[in-house]
């Protein structure tokens, strides 16, 4: 049935519908690896009991508490449930392999000592497998954690964490003990973060999700200071200040993801001892904490160890967090200043990452990790006298916000050109909706991923490239439709379906394409100015002048972008938004692909060739092999569009 120029009837759903629709998709992008966060999450939390209580089930081969033992038993299928649930990566076998011993060690009655190792041995591998956060972005607020400790935790309890309070009495099991030494010697920070956060089935003690992520680990950090005593917090706070056992403490990860015992055995007192410290006092880590280059050198040299050991899969893994959560926050600031060096480091550290996969010699890969290490020493040099320059700090900022931005606003630019020159001014608001929409979702994806669910990353890379390349697909598609109005006839024809040209469900699709072009960027824009204020604070009023004059100028690029248009005959100008968007699509697939691959979810075989971040020219073979093709596909269709739409001879 025709239904050209039919007035089209839209119940109000619809229009929610689609109103929610955008900021819907951001999520959805989010949750997968929101998901397996929770999944990998709740595994961990499950180890660390059993790690922990499974010495009251059993002692000497035999059960000494019929229910302690059936709850460890279901906590080991649940385990073994849980690992197979996760992603599938390349660890995953092994960790498949480990759950099933722990839960056959545990059907064993096979001893405590015997039991938390292999539970510790899993759970360490988990946390490297699919990057678990197992501590706080910031150091906890202590005295905020004491008054929410006396409102939520003191009823059961007890005021000192004796277990005690007025609510403990016919509780069943009771409350746990802070005080309990021998117990809180095997916690650590993150389970008991986990404990509020997920609850302990069968037991009073229940999630506290309304609480705010900084508060649950401010009440992690408050319940396990209770454990050491004070000589040995005092004793630890002198190590600290002479500068022993600081490069074995590096972030609240390290604070909070290992228990006394695991830090003991590592470290002896002397490191039980810095560690009871810096959970009285996590604030003093950051006031002494390593600079992103220090933090990438250290992940460097993990790496190396645990390749030395063996384990090569965890290798990679710490490897790619060095870059993702090292290095890479100050490319920015050092493309700036000597982009040369930038690319040589990003180079060097793919390259020492394939090795790996490829099993090389520990010599050549310690050889590789002498010279990235020589690579981020002059990186850090480069950047000693420039980084809190007025200039430095101002271009930076400029770049960051020019670099990510350009291509979200040359994608909304070209629609918002096509919908007024065709007169189809009813769509622009689902256009201007999609990308103020998606700066909302990026800003709320920010905040989800700093203050509830820890997303390493890895994941942000993930989220980033899988936007990228639905954007491109769905720029092949409109770019290849505008080219084909190129043709006189063909867009007079168009424009002949009158001023209801592109219905709802097309001024949907326009609202998406913004949508996504805009999203992908914000996240991690906000995680580039994070740490250039955390470079150069003092230089504030230069990076806020910076990012005020990025801006201008992309507002600048789009008016000349609009007035520029209107100069273009119709046909010109559709076919000309037709190529813009297929070129754009190309440079979205080509940072989606890149973005995938710093992940760790494609590969990286590089090639000798020039990199152009802002055309997402990438030198791999899977990044510009993906580029060429698409290209080729692109011409072919373009060509199949123009034959199509021309008129009959």
């Amino acid at each position: 049935m025709n239904t050209i120029g039919r007035k089209q009837i839209e119940p109000a759903w619809h229009r929610v519908l689609r109103l929610l629709a955008p900021p819907a998709i951001g999520i959805a992008l989010l949750a997968p690896v929101v998901a397996q966060a929770q999944e990998a999450a709740l595994v961990v939390h499950l180890l660390d009991y059993v790690s922990v209580d499974y010495a009251g089930a059993v002692k000497d081969g035999q059960v000494r508490s019929a229910d302690e033992f059936k709850e460890m038993s279901e906590f080991a299928a649940n385990i073994r449930a849980g690992v197979e649930k996760l992603a599938e990566t390349p660890q995953k076998a092994g960790l498949k392999t480990s759950a099933e011993a722990l839960a056959k060690l545990v059907e064993a009655k096979a001893s405590p000592a015997e039991v938390a190792a292999a539970a510790t041995k899993l759970r360490q591998s988990l946390i490297g497998a699919y990057g678990i956060a197992v501590g706080p972005r910031r150091a906890p607020d202590l005295a905020r954690a004491a008054t929410l400790y006396a409102e939520h935790c003191a009823g059961c309890h007890g005021a000192t964490g004796l277990g005690d309070g007025p609510l403990a009495k016919g509780l069943d099991p009771a409350p746990a003990n802070f005080h309990n030494a021998a117990r809180q010697q095997q916690r650590s920070v993150h389970g008991l973060f986990n404990t509020l956060s997920l609850g302990v089935a069968g037991t009073s003690m229940r999630a506290f999700t309304e609480l705010p992520d900084a508060d649950r680990w401010a009440l992690a950090y408050l319940a396990a200071n209770w454990g050491p005593a004070d000589a040995d917090v005092a004793r630890g706070e002198s190590l600290w200040k002479s500068g022993r056992l600081r490069a074995e403490f590096k972030s609240q990860s390290d604070i909070a993801g290992q228990s006394t015992r695991e830090v003991a055995a590592k470290l002896g007192e002397d490191g039980a001892s810095v560690l009871a410290y810096l959970r009285h006092n996590p604030a003093a880590l950051e006031q002494a904490g390593p600079s992103p280059f220090t933090f990438t050198r250290e992940k460097m040299a993990e790496s190396l160890a645990l390749y030395r050991q063996g384990d090569a899969d965890r290798a990679v893994s710490t490897a790619l967090t060095a870059y993702l959560e090292g290095f890479e926050l100050v490319e920015a600031s050092l493309s700036a200043v000597d982009a040369g060096l930038m690319k040589r480091v990003e180079r060097l550290m793919i390259g020492y990452r394939n090795a790996l996969k490829t099993g090389v010699p520990v010599a050549q890969a310690q050889s590789l990790v002498t010279e990235i290490d020589a690579a981020l020493v002059n990186s850090e040099h480069a950047l000693a006298g420039e980084s809190l320059s007025p200039a430095a700090s101002f271009l930076t900022s400029f770049v960051i916000l020019f670099r990510e931005g350009l291509e979200a606003v040359l994608v909304v630019a070209a629609l918002f050109a096509f919908l007024r020159r065709s007169g189809q001014s009813h769509a622009l608001p689902y256009l201007h909706g999609g990308w103020i929409l998606a700066l909302i979702a990026g800003a709320l994806t920010w905040y989800v991923a700093n203050r509830l669910v820890q997303v390493s990353g890895a994941n942000r890379e993930v989220t980033e490239g899988i936007a990228g390349l639905v954007a491109a697909a769905m720029l092949v598609y409109v770019g290849i439709w505008l080219h084909g109005k190129s043709n006189a006839q063909a867009w007079q024809g168009f424009l002949m379906e009158g001023a209801k040209a592109v219905k709802p469900g097309a001024a949907w699709g326009l609202a998406l394409m913004a949508f996504l072009a805009v999203y992908r960027e914000v996240f991690e824009t906000v995680l580039f100015y994070e740490a250039l204020w955390t470079q150069a604070p003092e230089q504030g009023h230069w990076i806020l002048i910076g990012l005020a004059a990025a801006a201008l100028s992309l507002a600048g690029l789009t008016w000349a972008m609009l007035r520029f248009s209107l100069r273009l005959p119709m046909g010109l100008f559709f076919g000309a938004s037709g190529i813009l968007l297929a070129v754009l699509a190309v440079i979205l697939a080509g940072n989606g692909v890149r973005s995938l691959q710093e992940a760790g979810w494609l590969p990286v075989t590089p090639v000798n060739f020039v990199t152009i971040g802002w055309l997402g020219i990438h030198p791999s073979i899977q990044a510009l092999g993906t580029q060429i093709v698409l290209t080729v596909v692109l011409v072919v269709l373009l060509r199949a569009s123009s034959r199509k739409s021309a008129p009959a001879t």
